[in-house]
């Protein structure tokens, strides 16, 4: 089981920055991917967004806490490029994007108002410690949020074993590159083991039904699963052959074809008050 991996200080990130991945992170936005942070977004505020990725969602906080600042850092340099890129298209002035590692964050004590991660603790390798800086960097009264999915609660109509094989073949590569892909029921635990004891604890979904839904969501796992650094790490590692990680490619591709398809992703989010 994933679990039983035990933490490390560094953790290979197990997606890469393929464009198939790209795909989906570009996808994501405050409303639906951090909708249980948005009552405590008001303007002024100083946001931290750790692991932001192509920064999709630090520019739509930007734009709700402005004339406040949005921080945003990634452990990849090359997708803060697309980062700042996204930023300047969309006009918003009030973000500023850096290199850091969550480990250890390059800001003093009580920085800012607001310090959030969106799926970014399940690739990390000792999430307790980074909600111990998330939280040191974090201002008194302030919030550190953070929300992941759980890859062992994935579920999906109509059945499909070769689908099932990709969830435990990604369960097995992401822990052992160091990462905990259930971190999702994991979250409110390791808030209390980083010391915090006002903590929020909540879940939310996606969830891919529609036509354009299916199709967007399968085509970008089947091409994860060949393409991307992922699909390496699965071959270099022993978990799969090339084979059949194109036989499950082909099963995303079928899954996304079927008029009654229907694909969740469940999350835990935590608000943790400082």
């Amino acid at each position: 089981m994933p679990s039983s991996t035990p933490p490390r200080e560094t953790a290979t990130y197990t997606h890469g920055h393929h464009e198939s991945v790209l795909r989906s992170h570009s996808w994501r936005t405050v409303e639906n991917s951090a909708a249980y942070l948005i009552p405590e977004l008001r303007s002024g505020l100083d946001v931290l967004d750790v692991g932001c990725g192509p920064g999709t969602i630090s520019a739509d906080l930007a734009e709700r806490v402005a004339p406040g600042r949005v921080t945003a850092v990634d452990a990849a340099e090359g997708v803060l490029t697309k980062a700042r890129a996204a930023a300047a298209d969309r006009g918003v002035g009030n973000v500023e994007f850096a290199v850091a590692d969550v480990h250890a964050l390059d800001f003093p004590d009580d920085s800012f108002d607001v310090v959030h991660a969106h799926q970014v603790l399940q690739h990390v390798g000792d999430p307790v410690q980074a909600l111990r800086e998330m939280r040191r960097v974090c201002r008194p009264g302030g919030v550190v949020a953070a929300r992941d999915s759980d890859y062992g609660a994935f579920t999906w109509f109509p059945a499909s074993p070769v689908l099932d094989r990709w969830q435990d073949l990604y369960r097995r590569v992401a822990a052992a590159n160091g990462g905990e892909p259930d971190a999702g029921r994991r979250l409110l635990s390791w808030a209390h083991r980083a010391g915090f004891t006002d903590v929020t604890a909540s879940a939310g979904v996606w969830c891919f039904a529609g036509p354009e839904e299916r199709a967007w969501w399968s085509g970008l796992w089947a091409d994860r699963t060949t393409d991307s650094v992922y699909a390496t790490l699965a071959v270099e590692g022993g978990h799969a052959t090339s084979r059949e990680l194109t036989e499950i490619a082909e099963a995303w591709r079928a899954w996304g074809k079927e008029d009654d398809a229907w694909f969740m992703v469940p999350h835990g989010e935590i608000l943790c008050r400082v």
